[in-house]
């Protein structure tokens, strides 16, 4: 095997793990999101648990972000709830911080 071969495997084998790290993070951000809005829903136990599965579930099959804002602030919207677009974007930005924070602290 050749340096050109090496160094290709090594970039793929650091891509896979990118791309399952950017996968978890997104995971937990979307559910640490999800529970939020189930709070702020007024949603609790097993509803605000699905709720926030629920919401966990587009990250799999590829909702982009502002997909899911646009589904929040509907679900915001119908139920009278008063948070704006830059409010849920805000929260989205924290709970990525959050979430990488957690990855690489082991968690």
């Amino acid at each position: 095997m050749d340096e050109f071969d090496r160094r290709r495997k090594g970039f793929d084998k650091f891509f896979a793990l990118s791309e399952a790290l950017r996968f978890k993070a997104l995971s937990r951000r979307n559910r640490a999101v999800g529970e939020w809005a189930a709070e702020k829903l007024g949603l609790t136990g097993d509803a605000a648990e699905r709720y926030a599965d629920a919401f966990a579930q587009p990250q799999i099959d590829g909702a982009d972000d502002e997909a899911l804002i646009a589904r929040l602030r509907d679900a915001f919207v119908e139920a009278a709830v008063d948070v704006s677009a830059h409010r849920i974007r805000r929260k989205f930005e924290a709970a990525t911080n959050d979430a990488i924070a957690e990855i690489e602290a082991g968690k």
